[in-house]
């Protein structure tokens, strides 16, 4: 049995599930993906790279990350995360593997710093880069944060290292693609913050051993920028990130996704929560705002009532 097992969420992927797959090939790990019953040829071709499929309902990307620990039957030493638009170059993966075969050199887990490309640019700029995200920890010493966006791994015990190496978000959809899933992204974020309105001891928190640069993203998010008003916070923020953040020096494309990014989507959560709140307005009691939540995001919150 390999010491490493990767996790891969999957829906409809197939213009990316080969490419992940194969970025993780040399680190001889069991690959598993969880499938939320795609309709294109997703599975059939993780299967023929060797890996495992299983299919479970999707809520959320917590949630379903939590059912592949919990159902997939992991009994390696280590887990990695991957989503399928990412890969991981030669570097970091001889990095993960010097890492697993020294048993972590003292550490539970491992952050990489992930850079995101879009329309084949990669966004350097506008604090896009490095993104340091813990995607490798020691079965059992860490947990997935049960959040409806923006949720992290967190580790439960031990410290944190950074590895080296290339770590590329790349997803290869049109932009109206793009459009529809922060439209998504946005609706289950608000589902987050409304929840949160209802209930403040619910919000979890990140362990310093996580790493100090996450920590500290999650603390100006929560401290600072949920403060600000509606519609104001997206106008600072895409200032912030644009322009002293160097933003601008990312070109044309790198202005559209600062913009879309920062401001659009900052700015459709702010909207998304102004229609929950005037929907609250008269209700009554938590149970009929959790329904109302409901019939505005389409999802299921009966375990929130």
């Amino acid at each position: 049995m390999s010491d490493l097992t990767v996790i891969i969420l999957t829906f409809n992927e197939d213009k990316h599930i080969k490419r992940c797959i194969d970025s993780v090939i040399e680190l001889n790990a069991r690959v598993i993906i969880v499938d939320s019953f795609s309709t294109d040829g997703t599975c059939e071709i993780a299967r023929k790279e060797g890996a495992e499929t299983f299919q479970n309902p999707f809520v959320n990307q917590a949630q379903q990350f939590q059912w592949a620990i919990d159902n997939c039957k992991i009994d390696s030493e280590w887990v990695l995360r991957l989503d399928a638009d990412e890969t991981i170059d030669k570097e970091l993966v001889n990095n993960i593997n010097t890492f697993i075969k020294q048993d972590g050199a003292g550490h539970n887990g491992a952050i990489f710093n992930r850079k995101h490309i879009f329309l084949g640019k990669w966004v350097k700029y506008g604090g896009r880069y490095p993104l340091p995200m813990l995607r490798l920890f020691r079965t059992g010493k860490a947990h997935v944060e049960l959040r409806w966006m923006d949720e992290h791994i967190v580790l439960d015990s031990g410290t944190s290292c950074v590895l080296e190496g290339g770590f590329s978000d790349d997803n290869l959809n049109s932009v109206s693609w793009f459009i529809d899933k922060h439209n998504k992204y946005a609706t289950r974020e608000v589902v987050d913050i409304m929840l949160k309105k209802l209930d403040p001891s619910s919000d979890s928190k990140i362990s310093e051993s996580t790493g100090f640069s996450i920590r500290l993203k999650r603390f100006l998010k929560q401290s600072v920028y949920m403060k600000l008003p509606y519609f104001v916070r997206p106008f600072v923020y895409f200032n912030f990130r644009y322009i002293l953040q160097l933003g601008f020096l990312d070109g044309a494309t790198g202005f559209a996704y600062h913009f879309m990014q920062a401001f659009w989507y900052r700015a459709l959560v702010d909207l998304k929560c102004i229609e929950v709140e005037r929907e609250w307005i008269n209700a009554k009691s938590k149970v009929e705002k959790i329904e109302k939540l409901e019939e505005l995001s389409g999802y299921c919150l009966k375990d929130y009532k």
